[in-house]
């Protein structure tokens, strides 16, 4: 009954005013409606605070989400800028890999140039050696051919008391036996020029070789017009054979050689700006060939300016003439 009366009083208090005013008057109203204004201006003041307070709340709350935005944009940028770093750091260590290669490339480059400045001190102290030598062999082949022309215009001296004497062998048959000892002598110098002569082809042949005239064929060239037309010393010809049977090279090949004929001996020259072992065993070679198919063993003559100690000893060692100095 007690719960009855209590809902009862708070429902008359809050729908019938009359009610609610008269409980007042017994209840001190001056006192509770002064208290109940305070209340109201502290609940509007408290209102307002908190109106104001929601509104910075908004405001802060926005600030928040702009400070929250720009801290996911700066994380965005921090993560950024550590694939940056990353990536920066990556290039760095191809760089320096890359510049320990070039660091490597130009010591390198460095050493070559080196040993391409001695090469060619080296080259310059011998092409310097070989003018000299040349000037030398220039002065000594004027020299030979003056005692040339001089042996030729003893010669034609000698032709002319020859062609005397047989004039007056008619006339004077006593003079006879001095006549034949003159013309014995006078055959016995022309032999010796004519050794002499063979030495000035051998001398003349090592220089072309040299000097290559142009080509080693133009001066084989050259040799065959000087022994054949101007010595008439001998005749000079290429051999040229078909080696089915592979001797020379191992396998069928066209070998030829320049042929040297005097009297009955047959002479293989081979003429090479330079001269190894491999060549004169494939000289050797070339030599047993020409015996196989000729049926005539033949002298081998190599002439070279350049043959190195071994090629000198495998020369020796086969039987085969090397000049390699005039």
């Amino acid at each position: 009954m007690g719960a009855n009366l209590r809902g009862e009083l708070l429902r008359l208090l809050r729908e019938d005013e009359e009610f609610r005013l008269a409980v007042m008057g017994l209840l001190g109203y001056a006192d509770l409606k002064s208290s109940v204004d305070r209340l109201v201006e502290a609940v509007n003041e408290l209102t307002k605070l908190a109106k104001a307070h929601e509104e910075r709340l908004a405001k802060l709350e926005e600030r928040v989400a702009g400070v929250e935005d720009r801290l996911s944009r700066v994380e965005a940028a921090i993560e950024e800028l550590i694939k940056v770093v990353k990536s920066h750091e990556e290039r760095l260590a191809r760089l320096e890999t890359a510049v320990e290669e070039l660091t490597k490339a130009v010591k390198a480059h460095e050493e070559r140039l080196a040993r391409l400045e001695s090469a060619v001190e080296e080259l310059t102290k011998i092409v310097k050696a070989h003018e000299e030598r040349l000037a030398k062999l220039e002065e000594r082949m004027t020299n030979v051919e003056d005692r040339l022309s001089r042996i030729e215009a003893a010669i034609e001296e000698l032709t002319k008391i020859v062609k005397a004497h047989e004039d007056r062998l008619a006339k004077v048959e006593d003079r006879l036996t001095r006549l034949e000892t003159v013309v014995e002598k006078l055959a016995n110098a022309v032999s010796v020029h004519s050794m002499r002569l063979d030495s000035f082809d051998r001398r003349l042949m090592a220089l072309g070789a040299r000097w290559g005239v142009e080509s080693e064929e133009a001066f084989r060239n050259a040799m065959k017009g000087i022994v054949e037309d101007i010595l008439g010393v001998a005749r000079v010809s290429k051999w040229v054979y078909f080696d089915k049977d592979g001797v020379v090279y191992g396998y069928p090949s066209q070998v030829d050689v320049d042929v040297a004929i005097k009297d009955s001996t047959h002479i293989l020259v081979e003429v090479k700006s330079s001269v190894s072992r491999g060549d004169v065993s494939e000289f050797s070679r070339v030599g047993k060939l020409y015996e196989v198919v000729t049926g005539i063993k033949p002298r081998l003559v190599m002439v070279t300016p350049f043959i190195d100690d071994r090629g000198l000893e495998a020369a020796r060692t086969l039987g085969i003439e090397v000049y390699t100095d005039v």
